[in-house]
């Protein structure tokens, strides 16, 4: 049904497009003849807009990998700079949810470790809609956010990171077996708010495969068992995307993934002071729309890193701003 919902989707908007298209030609062409530039005008923005969505379009059609389609998890943890990264995780972790939501796709928190003084440790989240993995898959890596301070009573300029973690959601297509020996079970109590069941008993679980050190965490239900399931899921769905890695062609992007959180392995830079600038190393995308950024408009950064990889090239040489 999703893939069938998916083609529907994909050839009806040929048609409308089609329809559109002809119908705005015609429109300049009255306009044009009664000499009216208003309706001129309007239909070229019309046309503007469309260009848009066909050029979206276009990069959807390249989303053709084996979980691209896929439901999505998210993790972002903080890295380098206590306090000031981990309210940037925060930070970062909202601009992903105000971008899934402004496309229309369902997230669900699955865990959350609050700071000691603001922002957050690390957080989970599961963004559900068709192409939710093959767009964000391109956020893996670590983000860098250069401000003034807030927590800084000199106002002195400071340097943050975070890092983002995409891996896609296991349908029942993919069939992933894992040993039961080779996972360790840890409960705890859950943290940050909730109510007194949540805080006295010990509902949060904690998965480890213990072959390949990965680590799950549950804590967004009031029942165990059901934070057990949603982490089985989870630990499925990171083995499955370290093995799409292995049989993929590994992207720079894809590498940064996996070094250190700090100092020289950022994909893209946020700058807030002294002038305003978000600017992506991979491929050279830049926007000076800080605010627009931050509140979720990464489709410019995706659709950019999505070509690149689809059709090669790039920049030979993008500088990092300071």
């Amino acid at each position: 049904m999703q893939e069938r919902n998916a083609l529907e989707d994909q050839l009806g908007a040929i048609g409308r497009i089609e329809r559109e298209l002809e119908d705005q030609i015609g429109m300049i062409e009255l306009g044009e003849a009664e000499k009216d530039q208003v309706v001129v005008a309007e239909a070229e923005q019309a046309l503007a807009k469309l260009k848009t969505e066909v050029s979206r379009r276009e990069l959807e059609a390249l989303l053709a990998g084996e979980a691209d389609a896929n439901d999505t998890f998210l993790e972002v943890h903080a890295g380098a700079g206590g306090t000031e990264s981990q309210d940037w995780a925060q930070m970062l972790l909202r601009m992903f949810v105000r971008w899934a939501e402004q496309h229309g796709y369902k997230v669900e928190y699955l865990e959350e470790s609050p700071g000691e003084e603001a922002g957050i440790k690390s957080a989970t989240v599961k963004i559900s809609g068709h192409n939710a993995y093959g767009w964000l898959k391109s956020e893996n890596g670590v983000h860098r956010l250069v401000r003034i301070s807030p927590f800084d009573s000199n106002a002195r300029r400071h340097t943050s990171f975070a890092n983002a973690r995409v891996y896609p959601v296991v349908d029942d297509r993919i069939v992933i077996d894992i040993k039961e020996s080779d996972v360790r079970v840890d409960t705890m109590r859950a943290q940050g708010a909730g109510g007194q069941h949540v805080n006295k008993t010990d509902s949060a679980v904690r998965l480890t495969h213990i072959p390949t050190n990965t680590v799950v965490a549950c804590q967004s239900d009031r029942s165990q068992h059901k934070n057990r399931a949603k982490a089985w899921d989870m630990l499925r769905a990171k083995l499955y995307e370290a093995e799409l890695k292995k049989r993929e062609e590994k992207a720079a992007a894809e590498q940064a993934a996996k070094t250190d959180i700090g100092w020289g392995h950022q994909i893209r830079s946020y700058v807030l002071q002294p002038y305003q600038m978000v600017k992506d190393l991979r491929t050279g995308v830049s926007t000076s729309d800080t605010a627009g950024v931050l509140d979720g408009d990464l489709d410019q950064f995706m659709a950019a890193a999505l070509a690149q990889k689809a059709f090669g090239g790039g920049p030979e040489k993008v500088e990092d701003v300071e």
